[in-house]
C-alpha cells in the first residue's frame, strides 16, 4: 500500500527549468511580473474580500473572531482532458452513492449480497426514520463535494466524499471573479471554462426535485444563522439563486406542508436547500433542544410534503468507514470499473489492519470516521512522538472509530508566500449536482496548504484557496 514518492509531483514544472505544456503561456507571463506587483494584487484581493465579507468562524476559538481565508493569486490549471476524466469519475461516484443511499433505506440489496457489511446500519449517521421513504427522483445527495488529490501526471485519487452539507463553492465562484478583476489580461491568453453559471444549475436542479405536480416550486435556503462558520456562503448562494435565506424560526408546519412567514402572510415552501445537520433539523425528531430547526419538518418530509436537499440520512454515505466500499458500490450498482481510485485505506476495526497501523503510526495518516475539517486526525510524519503515543491510546480505546491511509505525496502548485513563489501542496473539491441529471460545472474549490511541507489544506487549519482554471483547449 505504500504510495509515497520521494518528491511530490509539481503541476507546473517537469524539472526546475522545464515547464509542463499546460503552464507554458502562464509561465511566460509570470516571468515578466515583479513579485512586488503580485504582492500588491494579493493585498488588493484581501481588501476586496474583506469588504464583501468573505469570512469564516473557527469553531472552538474563544475569541469568536472571523477570519479571512487566504487567497493565492497564482491559479491552478487543469487541461480539458484531465477535467473530462475527473468529472466523469466524480459523476460516476455520486450516481453510485445516490443508488447506495436509496438501497440502504429500502431493500438493502448491497448488504444482502455481502458487498457492504450490515454493521453500516449501526452507523450514527444512518437514520432509521428514512427507511421506506421515497425521495423525489431517488436523489439523496443533490450537492456533493468530492475531495481529490493528485500524486502524478495522471494519478488522481478520491480522498473523501462530502454528502451532508458540503461547503466551499462560494470560494470557487468568488475566486474566479477576483482573478478576472485583478488579471483581465490572463483571460485573453487562456480559454478558461466559465463557472459563474453554477447558481443557475443548482437552482434548476432544486426546482426539478420538487414534488410532482408543483408548477412553480418555491425554493428557500435554510441556514443555522449568522454565527455559522459558512454563513457567508449561505447568504451568497441565496442571493445568487434569487431565493429567500431563512432560519428555522422563519418556517412552520401546517397540514402536511411547510410555510414561510412573510409580510404578505404564509407562503408555502416546496424545496429546502438546508445547510443544517440532521440532528438540528427537527427538535421533535432529533435533538429536542435544537433551536435551529423546524418542529414537525421530518413528518412533512416523510409524507412527501416538502423536499430537503440534501436528504436526511445522507451522512451514512460520506462516513470514512463507508468510503472504503465506494469502488465496490460502483461495480455493484453500475456494472462499471471506478474511473477514480480510492486512497488505499486500513479499517482499524479489522485486527490485521489495526496491528499494521499501530506498528506504522509515524508513516500514516489516521482519521476519525466521522471527522471533518482537519480535526480528529493524526498526520504521522508531521507529529511528535508524544502526539503519536497520545493518538495510539485514542485508537486503542475505539479502533472502529478510525481509518488509516498512507501519507500521500500530494502534488504541489506554485504559490505566492512571504519568501516569494514556492511550491505548496493542494487538493481539489469539484461540486457534483444531481437533479434530473448529474453534472458539474468546469471548476472546483482548490485548497492550498500555505505552511511549507504541510499536507493539511483545511481553512480551519491555516489553509488558503486558489482559482482553478479548466482550459477549454
Amino acid at each position: 500500500m505504500d504510495m509515497a514518492t520521494n518528491l511530490p509531483f509539481d503541476e507546473m514544472h517537469l524539472q526546475p527549468e522545464a515547464v509542463r505544456t499546460i503552464y507554458n503561456a502562464y509561465a511566460d507571463w509570470l516571468a515578466g511580473v515583479p513579485l512586488a506587483q503580485l504582492e500588491l494584487k494579493r493585498q488588493e484581493a484581501e481588501v476586496l474580500f474583506r469588504r464583501v465579507g468573505i469570512t469564516f468562524n473557527v469553531y472552538g476559538e474563544s475569541s469568536g473572531k472571523e477570519r479571512l481565508i487566504p487567497f493565492d493569486v497564482i491559479p491552478r490549471l487543469l487541461g480539458a482532458g484531465e477535467w473530462r476524466t475527473l468529472s466523469a469519475g466524480a459523476i460516476q461516484r455520486v450516481k453510485a452513492l445516490n443508488m447506495f443511499l436509496h438501497d440502504i433505506y429500502h431493500k438493502q440489496e448491497i448488504i444482502k449480497a455481502g458487498v457492504v457489511p450490515a454493521a453500516i446500519l449501526a452507523n450514527a449517521q444512518y437514520r432509521p426514520e428514512m427507511y421506506g421513504v421515497d425521495v423525489p427522483g431517488g436523489v439523496y445527495a443533490h450537492i456533493a463535494g468530492i475531495d481529490l488529490v493528485r500524486t502524478g501526471e495522471s494519478r488522481f485519487y478520491v480522498l473523501e466524499d462530502n454528502l451532508r452539507t458540503p461547503s466551499g463553492v462560494s470560494y470557487m465562484l468568488e475566486n474566479r471573479k477576483m482573478m478576472m478583476r485583478l488579471f483581465p489580461e490572463l483571460f485573453r491568453r487562456y480559454s478558461v471554462a466559465p463557472v459563474e453559471h453554477y447558481p443557475q444549475v443548482l437552482m434548476n436542479n432544486l426546482r426539478a426535485v420538487a414534488q410532482p405536480g408543483v408548477q412553480e416550486p418555491v425554493v428557500v435556503l435554510l441556514t443555522p444563522g449568522a454565527y455559522n462558520s459558512a454563513y457567508f456562503e449561505h447568504a451568497f448562494l441565496a442571493q445568487q439563486m434569487g431565493v429567500d435565506l431563512v432560519e428555522g424560526q422563519d418556517l412552520f408546519v401546517r397540514n402536511n406542508a411547510v410555510y414561510m412567514r412573510t409580510t404578505d402572510g404564509p407562503k408555502r415552501v416546496d424545496v429546502i436547500y438546508r445547510r443544517i445537520d440532521d440532528d438540528y433539523l427537527d427538535p421533535l425528531a432529533f435533538k429536542p433542544d435544537s433551536m435551529l430547526g423546524v418542529p414537525g419538518l421530518l413528518t412533512v418530509y416523510r409524507n412527501g410534503g416538502v423536499t430537503l436537499a440534501n436528504a436526511v440520512g445522507t451522512g451514512v454515505a460520506d462516513d470514512k468507514a463507508t468510503y472504503i466500499h465506494v469502488p465496490e458500490m460502483i461495480r455493484f450498482y453500475l456494472g462499471e470499473e471506478p474511473i477514480l481510485a480510492n486512497v488505499p485505506t486500513y479499517e482499524l476495526s479489522k485486527a490485521d489492519d489495526l496491528k499494521y497501523t499501530l506498528e506504522h503510526l509515524p508513516e500514516l495518516v489516521v482519521k476519525e470516521v466521522q471527522g471533518s475539517g482537519g480535526y480528529g486526525m493524526l498526520v504521522g510524519p508531521a507529529a511528535s512522538k508524544k502526539e503519536i503515543e497520545e493518538f495510539r491510546l485514542r485508537i486503542l480505546s475505539s479502533p472502529a472509530n478510525y481509518i488509516a491511509q498512507p501519507t500521500l505525496a500530494l502534488s504541489t502548485c506554485p504559490t505566492l508566500v512571504e519568501s516569494g513563489i514556492a511550491p505548496r501542496h493542494v487538493d481539489l473539491r469539484p461540486f457534483v449536482l444531481s437533479g434530473k441529471t448529474v453534472s458539474l460545472v468546469p471548476g472546483a474549490l482548490c485548497r492550498v496548504a500555505l505552511k511549507e511541507g504541510s499536507l493539511v489544506v483545511n481553512s480551519s487549519q491555516g489553509g488558503g484557496t486558489k482559482d482553478t482554471w479548466v482550459l477549454q483547449n
